[in-house]
């Protein structure tokens, strides 16, 4: 059969560059890797915790982490900051405070910085969110996923496909559903192509989303 790859990392170097940006001897690999991964998490909980937008969305696009010597910055790009920002500047502080708490750094600066997106259901983890929310409160997933389109529709994309997997409304065999609007050409390494794959608990089990987003290059 065909064989498939993460598309992002098909891309690294052309369209698409690293999310995470640091140096590191080989021993040390895979320490870094696994603050990365403290880091997302930690930020990912805080936000879950403290916001509560309408439809239960954290509206996270992506993580950046910059690391130097005495520094690591971090970069959250949000589809809906003013969460964060406008009702109070401490959470940030705060944000700031558990990060270093979980990571127990004392010789290394922190940074936290937090940037919108201009249109943030152009991006793939954020409209993923949305599904999910849908999918928990027993929306049918058909009219979710055309919601989904919909929604990527004005954020002026060139195409789009969703999928999901499992055991769709409760039914006893999982299978797998997907819908494409525009068009989506995963083996143009020049086409920049956004993706995410997104898991939602439901009562009836653990369903996967996938989303693959053709972006208009500015």
């Amino acid at each position: 059969m065909g064989q498939k790859i993460n598309p992002l990392g098909f891309r690294l170097g052309t369209t698409q560059s690293h999310h995470s940006l640091w140096f590191a001897q080989p021993k040390k690999y895979s320490e870094g890797l696994e603050e990365d991964k403290k880091i997302r998490d930690c930020i990912k909980n805080y936000v879950q915790k403290n916001i509560k937008i309408s439809s239960g969305m954290e509206g996270i696009a992506r993580i950046e982490i910059k690391k130097r010597i005495d520094l690591i910055q971090i970069i959250i790009y949000m589809g809906f900051p003013k969460l964060l920002i406008e009702d109070k500047p401490q959470k940030v502080e705060e944000l700031q405070m558990n990060v270093q708490k979980e990571l127990n750094c004392v010789n290394r600066k922190l940074n936290i910085a937090i940037t919108k997106i201009s249109n943030p259901y152009g991006h793939p983890n954020i409209l993923a969110e949305f599904i999910a929310g849908q999918l928990k409160n027993r929306v049918s997933f058909r009219k979710a996923m055309k919601k989904a389109i919909e929604l990527t529709e004005q954020a002026n994309t060139r195409g789009i496909q969703v999928q999901i997997a499992g055991r769709i409304d409760g039914k006893e065999i999982a299978r797998v559903e997907w819908i494409r609007e525009g068009r989506v050409p995963l083996q143009t390494i020049e086409a920049k192509i956004d993706y995410c794959s997104y898991t939602v608990r439901t009562i009836y089990g653990v369903l996967g989303i996938k989303i693959w987003i053709f972006v208009d290059e500015e």
